[in-house]
């Protein structure tokens, strides 16, 4: 008897872990199709919003969830492309911040004052609402800022005194640049050229109406071959994919006094697109590039997954750093779908990511601290 009533009082402590065990999973790839993700967790509803490249015409859409995994679509919550807006097209790479009382989202798209007729005409602008839903609407008939060369993918980054900061990636376009890869690709007949994307970082008002000093080029590719970063960061250019060496969809973050800012190099729609990062002792840096990249590319040999880049990053109540970015795979073909994967930062102060997955993990501890 008293053998049975230690059973039955095991089996009851037990349920939870076992239904835990059993239902609490997930795999890779959500059941998302987007580029860029960008997740938002809103205090106001305690629920998790995602927004991203893709998924409607002439604008972006969001998907809201309480857990990371399951994702509710919740339709188009900004609408470019109108009579008094500043962007026609090419609407990409949203991320959105609340700050006070207001949602406000920034983008990349293509400027329709465009006299010279470039190709590429893009920049940032800034939309707000009031619901992390939308609608939101454009806070000027104007981008942000005009640097002189097209520029996309806009994170901002608030630092513990008070300031702001906005990095954002110049363009390949008309950008091409020196380097011993582009020499290699020469002589090889590969390429008589190669355009490269730069990341730059710039002060930003507390009202997002503008910028303050000029723009700091933080990120490049590698200029000598001998750089341990030239391999992983030019293989778009190697494998003669095309001319372009890229450095975009930039996240940066603080994490023990260290300033950490993530980046994707290599062409977005091929296999070799891969997230490295590089850390600073303060916003604007000199940054150096960390040795251990890249931490996340497409996952040889299996070659299931590929086309992994442009992140964001989310932390749960129990400090857990997950990595939400985009990949495809050989069911999605060419669009992108979402994965989410832990994040860590060892003690050696180098970040490592637990991906790209596709088997069953753990879901996410997901309610975040207040």
């Amino acid at each position: 008897m008293v053998k049975t009533k230690i059973k039955l009082l095991l089996l009851v402590m037990l349920l939870p872990l076992l239904s835990v065990a059993q239902g609490k999973v997930y795999k890779n790839p959500l059941d998302v199709s987007f580029g860029d993700p960008f997740v938002l967790y809103d205090n106001n509803s305690k629920l998790y919003y995602m927004y991203g490249t893709g998924g409607v015409k002439d604008g972006f859409a969001t998907y809201s969830s309480s857990n990371l995994i399951n994702w509710k679509n919740e339709g188009q919550v900004f609408w470019g492309n109108t009579a008094d807006s500043w962007g026609i097209d090419a609407f990409w790479a949203p991320e959105v911040y609340h700050r006070n009382g207001k949602y406000y989202m920034f983008y990349s798209a293509q400027w329709r004052v465009n006299p010279t007729n470039e190709a590429e005409n893009f920049k940032i602008g800034v939309a707000v609402s009031d619901s992390p839903k939308g609608p939101f609407k454009d806070i000027s008939d104007k981008p942000l800022f005009d640097p002189g060369y097209p520029i996309i993918d806009a994170n901002v980054f608030f630092d513990t005194d008070g300031k702001a900061y906005l990095y954002y990636s110049r363009c390949c376009y008309k950008h091409a640049v020196k380097s011993e890869v582009a020499d290699w690709a020469a002589n090889k007949g590969m390429f008589k050229e190669v355009e490269e994307s730069w990341v730059y970082g710039i002060q930003i008002k507390p009202d997002f109406s503008g910028v303050i000093g000029e723009p700091v080029m933080v990120l490049r590719p590698p200029v000598k071959m001998s750089d341990k970063q030239a391999e992983w960061e030019s293989r778009s250019v190697t494998s003669g994919e095309v001319n372009r060496r890229w450095t975009e969809g930039s996240t940066t973050f603080k994490h023990k006094g260290t300033y950490y800012i993530m980046y994707s190099a290599n062409f977005y729609a091929g296999p070799n697109y891969a997230v490295g990062y590089a850390t600073a002792k303060s916003p604007l840096g000199p940054f150096t590039k960390a040795t251990n990249n890249p931490v996340l590319q497409k996952n040889t040999p299996a070659g299931e997954v590929t086309g992994t880049g442009h992140n964001s990053i989310i932390t749960t109540p129990n400090g857990q750093m997950y990595c939400v970015y985009h990949g495809r795979t050989k069911a999605s073909g060419q669009d992108r779908v979402v994965f989410i994967d832990k994040m860590n930062i060892g003690k050696d102060g180098k970040l490592k990511v637990d991906g790209p997955t596709t088997t069953e993990r753990p879901y996410p501890i997901a309610a975040k601290k207040q």
